[in-house]
């Protein structure tokens, strides 16, 4: 892929983080309307799982997202997701939005080549959160309300809270979808006319 590109002032880089059900997913799904080119996290651990002959759902990701911090380091997705990234911007992309960052080894490890990044924490209360994921029914979302608390347990040990803690602008989606994708989108437009938001 040639040497990494780093990325000039024109170029805005995102990411997105939040426990699961949280809505980042939405972020980054409305993110695409402002011609942001997005790039899960998750996907990079799906894929993974695929390439070890696992099955893809809740179980093979959590384990494989541990395997793979144990094998590689703390910020192991990131260093795969940073592939992902670079061939982006090597077509010229210049929104990227990166889906799922879980830890601030993976925050600094995206720092060292992206300055300016700006870190999205989403949030919403549990109970809104568990509704969520046993509705949408996705192959890697909870299946029970104690299954939903295992991962969160699993996400929170690989420190979320910290990186939703450092976030520059926090979401919150509790409120009914409207409402939510109307905050999404007015902070999408003040991030690309350049304002800056104070929380």
């Amino acid at each position: 892929m040639g040497e990494l590109l780093i990325p000039d002032d024109k170029i805005l880089i995102l990411a997105v983080t939040g426990l699961p059900s949280s809505g980042k997913g939405t972020f980054a799904q409305i993110s695409e309307v402002y011609n942001f080119k997005k790039i899960v996290m998750g996907d990079v651990i799906r894929n993974e799982c695929a390439k070890r002959n696992l099955p893809v759902n809740r179980e093979s990701s959590n384990k494989v997202m541990v395997d793979l911090r144990k094998e590689r380091g703390p910020d192991a997705i990131a260093q795969m997701t940073l592939e992902w990234i670079q061939i982006a911007i090597e077509e010229r992309e210049r929104k990227i939005i990166i889906d799922g960052v879980r830890s601030l080894n993976e925050i600094e490890f995206f720092l060292k080549f992206f300055p300016k990044l700006k870190i999205i924490g989403v949030h919403a209360n549990p109970e809104t959160r568990l509704n969520r994921a046993l509705m949408r029914k996705r192959k890697d979302d909870a299946y029970s309300a104690q299954a939903f608390y295992d991962r969160d347990a699993i996400e929170l040990n690989l420190g979320i809270g910290n990186v939703i803690a450092r976030a520059d602008i926090l979401v919150d989606t509790s409120d009914d979808l409207e409402v939510t994708n109307n905050k999404m989108k007015s902070i999408l437009e003040e991030l690309i006319s350049g304002k800056i938001i104070v929380n």
